[in-house]
């Protein structure tokens, strides 16, 4: 697996802030998620909640489903999600069952992040699976791809 911060987590976080930018451009919260095993790209998703009316339609788990569905099991073992958030208590639960390895975030998230601002879901050493956790990369980018989106549509709702 790469090191934190590896040309190549950088190289997926950027592709995760594409897919972000692409989720606020139709309306939604710009979250975007990749999935890689070693360095193969096996899913990729941007959030779809507005869109589908999906209260699970989160990038993570439409990420882990399209994962899944590649490798042909639940067990997404040696995979690696690249994620500009950091995942809500559904989300990191999903990448435990999962069975991801590493999860690699962006901005930390101070209302609803399990990884490491209220809970630390991921890495509980109380579950039978916990994984690497990085956050922090490419944080500035990613928080301010939120703050600019939250921002417009404040302004928008005051109109």
């Amino acid at each position: 697996m790469p090191p934190p911060d590896s040309d190549f987590d950088l190289q997926m976080m950027h592709r995760a802030i594409r897919l972000a930018s692409e989720a606020a451009a139709i309306g939604e919260v710009p979250v975007g998620a990749v999935i890689c095993q070693g360095q193969t790209v096996l899913a990729e998703a941007g959030n779809l909640r507005e869109r589908s009316q999906d209260p699970t339609a989160h990038a993570e788990v439409l990420a882990l489903r399209q994962a899944a569905e590649v490798l042909g099991s639940w067990r997404l073992i040696g995979c690696t999600m690249y994620v500009t958030l950091e995942p809500c208590p559904m989300c990191a639960g999903a990448l435990v069952n999962a069975r991801v390895d590493r999860l690699v975030y962006g901005a930390s998230d101070p209302k609803m992040g399990c990884c490491r601002t209220f809970y630390e879901l991921c890495d509980e050493p109380r579950f039978n699976h916990r994984m690497e956790v990085v956050p922090g990369v490419l944080a500035e980018e990613t928080g301010q791809l939120l703050s600019q989106f939250f921002q417009a549509r404040r302004q928008a709702s005051k109109k």
